[in-house]
């Protein structure tokens, strides 16, 4: 009687529901994700969904929250609730691209630096011990200045400073898995180096990539929003989440004005909140050692 062999298809669908298993039962995480996905239909149909052109004075200063203003109004007369959706629309963009950029480099120069290893791995891994020893938030605020505000200038600024704790974690996997049956297989049959880097190492490094990722894309948002606040990130008219606390620098707004800062405040906390929670949930359910 023959063995019935597994097909690499048939492995691959199961171990994927084993992992949407294991996610869905934190159910943390699963409202975390609900939660984000509405946000991030309201921020792409923001033009549909604001009430107000958010750029242009649509009553008077400072109004407080009314039938015609839900979330009411700025200190210049805007719509807060049309400012907040173009603002989480910024700010999900500056988190996703910048993330892009920062694994798209660590990844590249991780596998190059783990798969060959000698004076290429010591070359790249001074380099990202270099770049990791400057206090991050001081390499970020310098760039800033250097480079100037604007939405492509942060986004490029925060790419190029966060890829090192991706390129050592891709490095660290690639300098397990190279030493596998399977890798070393490969070697011996001669199949050429692109094949193995990106067809048998990458996709097992995909899921410690996808929880890091999360991590990222969550500072991204909160770096983004720190700068905006300084007023070297995002500029006006342009609203970003960062930008519309910025106004909330004096004691009477803090106390009488609570409109101004609170709607933007909370929903960088929620965001940032729920993607942590969605990448521990991603940790637990890639984690071979789970039930």
């Amino acid at each position: 009687m023959k063995k019935q062999i597994k097909k690499p298809t048939e492995t691959k669908l199961k171990t994927g529901n084993r992992v949407m298993k294991r996610f869905f039962q934190h159910k943390l995480a699963v409202a975390s994700l609900v939660f984000l996905l509405v946000i991030m239909l309201c921020a792409l149909f923001a033009p549909l969904l604001a009430p107000h052109n958010p750029n242009k004075i649509a009553g008077g200063f400072s109004e407080a929250p009314s039938a015609k203003f839900l979330l009411g109004t700025d200190q210049v007369g805007r719509d807060v609730l049309s400012r907040l959706f173009y603002a989480t629309r910024i700010s999900l963009l500056v988190g996703i691209a910048a993330t892009a950029v920062s694994t798209a480099i660590g990844v590249i120069l991780g596998l190059i630096s783990g798969y060959f290893g000698g004076w290429t791995d010591m070359v790249i891994m001074r380099f990202t011990d270099m770049v990791m020893s400057f206090p991050y938030i001081l390499l970020v605020l310098v760039s800033a200045a250097i480079f100037g505000p604007g939405l492509w200038n942060i986004i490029l600024i925060l790419g190029f400073v966060d890829w090192p704790g991706v390129a050592r974690l891709v490095r660290g996997n690639v300098l397990s898995i190279r030493e596998t049956n399977y890798i070393q297989a490969d070697f011996v049959a001669g199949m050429p180096t692109r094949y193995i880097l990106f067809s048998e190492i990458l996709p097992n490094t995909v899921a410690p990539i996808l929880v890091y990722a999360t991590s990222v894309i969550a500072l991204s948002m909160l770096d983004e929003a720190a700068l905006s606040f300084l007023g070297m990130g995002i500029q006006p008219p342009q609203a970003s989440l960062g930008n519309m606390l910025n106004g909330a620098q004096s004691l009477s707004v803090l106390t009488t004005k609570l409109w101004l800062w609170i709607p933007a405040g909370l929903l960088i906390v929620l965001l940032v909140i729920s993607i942590n929670f969605i990448g521990d949930a991603l940790r637990d359910a890639f984690d071979p050692s789970g039930k």
